[in-house]
């Protein structure tokens, strides 16, 4: 199967081109060039892309600091076009080719952004596939629009991280630090330069907790954590699979995977957990 990457800021489809041996041709490729542009509060413009096609549609909810251009996004594009199944993903505000600026948006601003694009840019019911932050907030986004979400798919999620990940492992001189100076700057597993955390990310993250109690989400949800994951532990998946009232709730531990989940076994699972998940809600 075809698959499609980045190289700087060009598209390419890795296509198979000598089964016996296991190479591989690339070449350039132009679906994902056309991005639109959503007016969300008649100010923020909302980058994405779409394709039309059979319901119930996927949609894609990336990471905290990614984009709709990661791996993960593009390889499930590609699929669901092979399938000629609805797609959409897109990038939250602060985020990617959106407007707004990144360290002064939050969780609500992000919900907020998912809600828009699922009450006004898809049609009929959605499967919601969270990677990370994502996995928060495609919950907030089930618990808002019931009635428009038939299933999750959360991959390496992480519910809420701002207080777990970030606040909590802090000791009491590096939590002053962080309040009086508005941030606190972490180290980056995938750059030279810190990550920094504003401390109204924090604030805004205590409203949309959702691993404190029972989560009244009842349609079915597949888990995918690797249990090599430096970010997430494997942990907040269990937590999460208890709070949730609904009774179809399956989790995959990969032992080798990392936050990333995005080696080829791994974006082959999705493929097939994404499939399965269609052919229990009956879909075409």
């Amino acid at each position: 199967m075809a698959m499609i990457c980045k190289i700087g800021q060009d598209l390419f489809r890795i296509e198979p081109n000598d089964k016996r041996t296991g190479d591989y041709r690339i070449k350039k490729d132009r679906i994902m060039d056309s991005i639109s542009r959503h007016t969300i509060n008649h100010s923020t413009k909302i980058a994405y892309k779409r394709l039309v096609g059979k319901a119930p549609g996927i949609i894609f909810l990336c990471g905290h600091g990614s984009d709709m251009e990661g791996s993960k996004a593009l390889f499930l594009e590609n699929w669901a076009q092979q399938q000629g199944r609805a797609f959409l993903r897109f990038d939250y505000s602060g985020h990617g080719r959106s407007d707004g600026v990144f360290l002064e948006t939050n969780i609500s601003n992000w919900t907020a952004d998912a809600i828009a694009v699922l009450d006004d840019l898809s049609e009929g019911p959605q499967i919601l596939v969270g990677s990370s932050l994502g996995g928060w907030i495609m919950l907030n986004v089930a618990l808002a629009r019931p009635d428009r979400v038939a299933g999750l798919i959360g991959i390496a999620a992480a519910p809420d991280f701002t207080e777990d990940l970030i606040w909590q492992p802090l000791d009491a001189q590096s939590r002053a630090d962080m309040q009086a100076t508005g941030h606190i700057a972490m180290a980056n597993p995938y750059a030279d330069d810190p990550v920094i955390y504003p401390y109204h990310l924090i604030e805004d993250g205590r409203q949309h907790l959702r691993l404190r109690g029972p989560l009244p989400i009842h349609v079915p949800v597949r888990l995918l954590q690797g249990m090599n994951d430096a970010e997430v532990p494997w942990q907040t998946a269990t937590r999460l699979a208890d709070c949730l009232e609904s009774d179809d709730v399956m989790l995959h531990f990969d032992k080798t995977a990392t936050h990333r989940f995005s080696e080829p076994a791994q974006l082959q699972l999705i493929e097939t957990t994404i499939t399965e998940l269609l052919d229990r809600l009956g879909a075409d």
